[in-house]
């Protein structure tokens, strides 16, 4: 299975995309978690990056075009992959397609999970996360065992710069604009299919795999 995963920021993609790379055995390639190890390092691209994460604007296609072409162009990824937060835009999907090529494969299915704006800010503003090992929670859908404590290593959970109610909403106003013509892109394709992301965890998860197993 090679895939991508679409969906606004909230929509619940990093979960899904967890259920996917399990039951496929396929890496989960994702740019926000490559852009945020940089970031984390204080590589030169990790600072520039973070420009645009804090300000909710996307980050340039030149930042971020060349780590995805040599992920995956690994050998893990033999069997498939699921890019996630990549691509965002016709011209990184035509680029994509291009390396694809290259290597003699192509995409099987696009995943577009939808999420009402409203409910996606709610979402971003109860998101909490934790600094040490990156697991995400919800103070409302997914809270903590201990409020405010990582369940995994107890760390402190932190709100992260780029989930107030300002930013988010750019956020989304950027996506949609920049990402409505990929839709129809891969539409056009006639690899992708939508799945009501507003479902519980597990009925929008059931439903993604219908969907790749039609």
């Amino acid at each position: 299975m090679r895939l991508v995963i679409l969906g606004p920021p909230g929509a619940g993609k990093g979960t899904q995309a967890n259920e996917i790379v399990e039951r496929y055995n396929i890496p989960h390639i994702s740019t926000g978690d490559i852009l945020r190890e940089n970031i984390k390092k204080g590589t030169d691209l990790g600072l520039e990056a973070k420009k645009y994460m804090d300000q909710g604007n996307l980050v340039p296609d030149t930042l971020v075009l060349d780590l995805i072409q040599e992920r995956i162009s690994r050998a893990d990824t033999k069997d498939g992959f699921l890019l996630d937060g990549f691509p965002r835009n016709v011209s990184q999907a035509t680029s994509l397609d291009a390396e694809l090529d290259k290597l003699g494969i192509k995409l099987d299915k696009v995943i577009n999970i939808i999420v009402d704006p409203k409910k996606l800010i709610a979402r971003a503003t109860s998101r909490r996360v934790c600094p040490t090992c990156g697991e995400t929670y919800n103070i409302v859908a997914k809270p903590p065992k201990v409020e405010g404590k990582c369940d995994k290593d107890g760390s402190d959970l932190i709100i992260r710069s780029d989930d107030t109610e300002e930013t988010v909403s750019r956020r989304i106003e950027v996506y949609t604009e920049q990402t409505s013509p990929l839709i129809d892109y891969y539409k056009a394709q006639g690899t992708l299919f939508d799945v009501d992301g507003s479902q519980s965890i597990e009925q929008v998860t059931e439903d993604i795999f219908k969907g790749l197993n039609k």
